[in-house]
């Protein structure tokens, strides 16, 4: 589905992504971790287009995205959640997932003016969509209320709702754990699984809670320093001597000889 090849990304002197190659399968849930400064959200960025690559590759699915903007990945399938939720305050849930698909009949001044059936059947339409998908993550309740009331887990959800307004190919989820409470991590655990075997939704997760990336996510990659440093299950990870290194600033061998020292 994706293929990074040898990205970098420089902010004057600091290289925050320093020739980060990796491929995420299609169909897969893949686990993104890393100590904090590895590079990890600036290269989702540069995937989804926020940032502009400072050279390397990127594909989606053979097509060459480098540097393409956010909405005409949009319009591709490629879409992403933030650490902090983008919300729009003061319109309701419900009205807030109706405003995600691209190129309604309302934006056009023509229609708006002379066309007024045509925008409320489409509205009606996307009403039903929306609360489709409120059903679909237990959050009907939620549907009246303004968006900026939400707890952050809420908030999270509704992100993930957005991606299912329109026709997702590829999710990068940016911390969706982060300020979020157990109960309501696992129902957003389960959207995504759900999303994943039910739609063939593929998805990139940054997460920094192994249980969560443990149940979902097959294969983990860690990074650091800007690299990928490692691939494999969370098992095969955690066993690696070089990410218990870029996590804990020691590698095993030397945590075991202090321990029996």
């Amino acid at each position: 589905m994706i293929v990074v090849d040898d990205v970098h990304k420089h902010f004057g002197g600091f290289h925050a992504v320093d020739g980060a190659s990796l491929t995420i399968r299609e169909g897969s849930i893949t686990g993104l971790i890393g100590p904090n400064g590895a590079g990890k959200t600036t290269l989702f960025n540069v995937i989804a287009g926020v940032h502009q690559p400072t050279s390397g590759r990127v594909t989606m699915a053979g097509e060459d995205i480098t540097g393409l903007p956010p909405h005409e990945l949009f319009h591709k399938g490629l879409l992403r959640t933030f650490q902090i939720a983008h919300e729009f305050a003061s319109m309701t849930v419900r009205e807030n997932l109706m405003m995600v698909p691209g190129t309604q009949s309302g934006e056009r001044l023509w229609t708006a003016l002379f066309r007024r059936g045509v925008i409320a059947g489409e509205e009606r339409a996307l009403a039903e969509k929306a609360n489709e998908v409120l059903d679909f993550l237990t959050i009907s309740h939620l549907a009246d209320e303004k968006a900026g009331n939400l707890s952050g887990g809420q908030k999270k959800l509704l992100e993930l709702g957005r991606t299912m307004m329109v026709d997702a190919r590829i999710v990068f989820l940016d911390e969706v754990g982060a300020g979020v409470n157990r109960t309501l991590l696992n129902t957003i655990g389960d959207a995504i699984i759900r999303l994943n075997q039910e739609r063939g939704y593929t998805f990139v997760v940054i997460e920094h809670d192994m249980d969560f990336i443990g149940r979902l996510c097959d294969p983990v990659i860690c990074m650091a320093e800007g690299r990928v440093l490692a691939e494999g299950t969370l098992d095969e990870i955690k066993a690696d001597e070089r990410v218990i290194e870029a996590y804990l600033g020691t590698g095993l061998k030397n945590k075991q000889k202090a321990a029996t020292t």
